[in-house]
């Protein structure tokens, strides 16, 4: 004799283990479209920096001591002061989003082509400690396909400031390769990349000798996985 209450539990247990499934699978359905959406916001927020173009217009600079730099475009500045080292960069901003430039740290040489096993895996090449980048004294954004320019000073402000200024200024007047990492990001305060530039001394029958060969050759992103 069939038990039709034991069949009704069965049914019912069926129906809610099915209507399990599908709100499962709702779920899953909706976190990818929110997470798709989500990607594809931040990709219209996303910055990307490299040199500005030879024919993108110059850029006339005021510095804080009243300084005045000329920066061509696509093209750097390098310029030694009274106790001053005087950094500049032509930029534009190929990604979508809005930069904004938080920091930047500039070294002498090119740590890739002083150490050998770097120069044999540059792919282990790391960017600087966050801690060790200097903060922007004024805000400097860069518009998405547009360009601009970034500014940075060595002074003798502290003793890092003397000696890392020392250092610079030295490897300047010997011509040598100087690396600048930019720390920046969209304007949310999201998307955090570390974009490393190579400035090269122009031949000596430059006319501008203060004017350097500008070039980008990584990016490292810190909010998201990278695509390498």
């Amino acid at each position: 004799m069939t038990d039709w209450a034991t069949v009704a539990s069965l049914a019912t247990a069926g129906g809610t283990f099915v209507l399990a499934v599908a709100t499962f699978g709702a779920t899953r359905t909706a976190n990818r479209a929110a997470r798709t959406a989500e990607r594809a916001f931040e990709a219209r927020l996303r910055p990307v920096l490299v040199p500005s173009r030879l024919e993108d217009p110059p850029e006339k600079i005021i510095w804080g001591d009243q300084h005045w730099t000329r920066l061509p475009g696509g093209r750097a500045s390098v310029e030694l002061g009274d106790g001053v080292v005087y950094l500049t960069m032509s930029l534009r901003n190929v990604g979508s989003g809005m930069a904004v430039i938080l920091g930047w740290r500039a070294v002498p040489g090119f740590q890739a082509l002083t150490e050998p096993e770097l120069l044999e895996h540059p792919e282990r090449v790391q960017p600087p400690d966050l801690d060790e980048f200097r903060p922007q004294g004024r805000d400097l954004y860069v518009p998405p396909g547009d360009s601009s320019f970034w500014q940075g000073a060595f002074r003798d402000r502290d003793e890092r400031d003397v000696r890392e200024g020392e250092e610079m200024a030295e490897a300047i007047r010997r011509r040598e390769m100087i690396t600048v990492y930019l720390l920046y990001g969209d304007h949310e305060g999201g998307q955090r990349v570390i974009t490393r530039f190579l400035l090269v001394p122009p031949g000596d029958q430059a006319e501008d000798q203060n004017a350097w060969i500008e070039n980008v050759n990584r990016h490292w992103n810190l909010d998201r996985d990278d695509p390498r």
